[in-house]
């Protein structure tokens, strides 16, 4: 079952540590949305990762058991934001990129809205505790924030 303390991994690591191109670009993604480490990225991608191994699955799937799926897939990620509405089907979820996610992070978010100056504000302001999302107030720069919310975000001056 596994040592409660120890929770498994939220990530996978790249299979070769030291590739230049991929340093460059991960690198690069870091400082663009203000990520802390290369951990917070790498959770990202694999997410991504799982979301278009399910989508892979659900091709290869007969019709039957496919269907329900698929739906309950899609609306998932519709109602978070990776899949505008004009793009309800599994040949766009093939092609999310690690972008598309960091996009909905509450800290790119508030940097996006102009509610702070650059992507590192917002995450000070968010760790802070200075943002409410309705009436409840969010300290995780990594919030994935769902379609609904996005108009409810205010920052909290006091």
């Amino acid at each position: 079952m596994g040592d409660p303390k120890k929770p498994k991994k939220s990530y996978t690591t790249p299979r070769n540590p030291w590739d230049k191109v991929r340093l460059d670009s991960e690198l690069q993604l870091i400082g663009t949305y203000g990520l802390k480490n290369k951990r917070e990225l790498w959770k990202a991608s694999t997410i991504i990762s799982n979301i278009r191994r399910q989508a892979r699955m659900l091709l290869g799937a007969t019709a039957e058991a496919r269907e329900q799926q698929e739906k309950n897939l899609i609306n998932s990620l519709h109602k978070l934001g990776l899949l505008k509405e004009e793009q309800l089907n599994l040949d766009y979820i093939l092609n999310l990129t690690v972008e598309d996610l960091l996009e909905r992070r509450l800290q790119t978010m508030l940097w996006r809205k102009g509610l702070a100056k650059t992507v590192y504000e917002a995450r000070q302001i968010v760790s802070h505790k200075k943002v409410l999302i309705g009436n409840s107030i969010v300290n995780r720069p990594g919030y994935l924030v769902p379609v609904k919310e996005e108009g409810l975000i205010k920052v909290n001056e006091h």
